[in-house]
């Protein structure tokens, strides 16, 4: 069960502020996430790099798919977290969900919260 966070009005809205092989960090729910936009679309990750703590917000965006780390460039692949360089790391990765409503992120729900 996911709590849904609204973070933007729109899709316009989402594609106007976080441009094509950009991203952008949110807190949602208490967890730092960085929402990065590829040519394959819109992808949530966390935003800290496993391996030395970067924010991966800083970094940028490949045309693999990937976002790389501003500090050691390892690269994660964006739809399932996982290192493409640099180790066996992975990246914790959240749903985003684009509605007529809004742009929303999705955050695991706590066991008490449910």
């Amino acid at each position: 069960m996911h709590h849904w966070i609204k973070i933007y009005e729109s899709a316009e809205a989402l594609e106007n502020n976080i441009l094509l092989n950009r991203s952008e960090v949110f807190i949602v729910k208490g967890e730092k996430v960085c929402v990065a936009h590829t040519t394959d679309g819109f992808f949530v990750v966390q935003d800290r790099c496993p391996h030395n703590g970067a924010e991966l917000s800083k970094g940028f965006c490949s045309e693999k798919n990937e976002i790389v780390c501003p500090i050691h460039r390892y690269s994660f692949n964006l739809k399932n977290g996982k290192a493409t360089s640099g180790g066996s790391y992975t990246l914790k990765t959240y749903p985003i969900d684009i509605r007529d409503n809004g742009v929303f992120i999705g955050v695991k729900a706590k066991w008490w919260e449910m």
